[in-house]
């Protein structure tokens, strides 16, 4: 006889862990991790088991065909870019007993930036001067947008090809210098964004999260910013927390119903002092890297895709703001703090007051002590950079 339903995580990062948290803190005890190698989340004791399988539609399929056999229902969690495409590949072959976070009629739309901005567009939702890149004779379009100019792909293609995530480009003689990488993108057929840099560090960038369902309904939501990014000023989440104004909230909702998303998305916006208007980077279509922060400060996101799979009522959450809570990631912190001149005060800001560091918990310490381990490996690696011995 089959069991009613599991919970699948895709991915056994810091964001694929945070969901293995969330959901188990709130009851749900099937949870599958499926991913190509044994991140940290594959040695927690909160899963049922990890399925090691690559990324790819032949896989995919086969393991969700599997679980189908064992569960009346999946409950899916991409969280990055590559599940997305794959489930919108598969929906038509699993969708009867899996529960895919994807509206499969835009999805591939939504996933491109520059129908994102133009989405912006029609919205009224602000978003930097943007120009697309997709011939190599299109190159020189960058010099139409004022420096700095910050390059990438229209969609996420680093984790997949031997493309960049992005270029920053200062002034002509970069621009000639990149130039190659450029062309060497283009050439592989990967189209390109050419967008103006909204001044302003990492601090400035924050982020509306929300839950939508397929009947058009945002069951769950919270907003937030992040406080630093690794490993510069154009990366990847560092540290994050709970407080953002309510322009973010505004934005965010227009979004999710105007694009028609559905699932957990995430629009993430930069501030602007120029203009005093708070800009769209880019959207992620799943759990993006910091999004327990949202669980930390009372708003319960992915639980609420579990629910409004099985049909259950989503309970109304507000996202508590008086007090300020801080989601760490230390290896990124550690590493930003020996590798960035000045960089201890920021350091020492995001480790105040309530703080909780990415993958640590006291019930389930495997995780954190194997990503503890490679904190070790890169850091060693980071100082034998900054002693020019590496």
């Amino acid at each position: 006889m089959k069991k009613e339903r599991c919970a699948l995580v895709m991915g056994g990062y810091v964001n694929g862990y945070s969901i293995i948290q969330e959901l188990y803190d709130r009851g749900v005890r099937d949870i599958v991790l499926i991913d190509h190698d044994r991140k940290p989340g594959a040695y927690s004791n909160k899963i049922t088991r990890f399925i090691c399988a690559r990324a790819t539609e032949e896989s995919i399929h086969a393991e969700l065909t599997k679980l189908g056999k064992e569960y009346g229902q999946v409950v899916v969690y991409p969280t990055d870019d590559v599940h997305l495409e794959v489930l919108d590949a598969l929906a038509g072959k699993v969708g009867s007993f899996c529960f895919l976070p994807i509206n499969p009629a835009n999805l591939g739309l939504c996933l491109n930036k520059y129908y994102q901005y133009r989405c912006c567009e029609a919205l009224g939702v602000p978003y930097p001067k943007t120009v697309p890149i997709e011939r190599v004779e299109d190159a020189g379009r960058i010099l139409s947008v004022p420096f700095p100019v910050i390059v990438k792909p229209d969609k996420r293609e680093d984790l997949k090809s031997d493309v960049f995530r992005n270029i920053v480009i200062s002034d002509r003689g970069n621009y000639d210098a990149q130039l190659p990488r450029i062309t060497a993108a283009l050439e592989q057929g990967v189209p390109l964004l050419a967008s103006e840099v909204v001044p302003g560090d990492g601090s400035n960038i924050y982020a509306y999260v929300g839950y939508r369902s397929r009947d058009g309904r945002i069951l769950s939501e919270w907003t937030g910013k992040k406080l630093s990014q690794y490993p510069d000023n154009f990366g990847i989440f560092a540290s994050a927390s709970n407080q953002a104004p309510p322009e973010i909230l505004e934005q965010g909702r227009r979004l999710l119903d105007g694009m028609d998303i559905v699932g957990i998305a995430e629009p993430e916006f930069k501030y602007d002092a120029r203009d005093g208007r708070y800009k769209l980077m880019e959207i992620n279509l799943r759990s993006m890297m910091w999004h327990r922060v949202g669980n930390l400060s009372g708003v319960n996101v992915q639980y609420a895709q579990y629910l409004d799979a099985a049909s259950l009522e989503v309970p109304v959450q507000v996202q508590e703001k008086e007090r300020e809570v801080h989601l760490v990631y230390l290896k990124h912190e550690i590493i930003n703090l020996l590798m960035r001149p000045g960089y201890h005060r920021t350091f020492f800001r995001n480790l105040s007051g309530p703080v909780s560091l990415a993958f640590f918990d006291r019930h389930d310490l495997r995780p954190f002590l194997v990503d503890g381990a490679d904190t070790v490996y890169e850091v060693g690696v980071a100082c034998l950079k900054k002693l020019g011995l590496l």
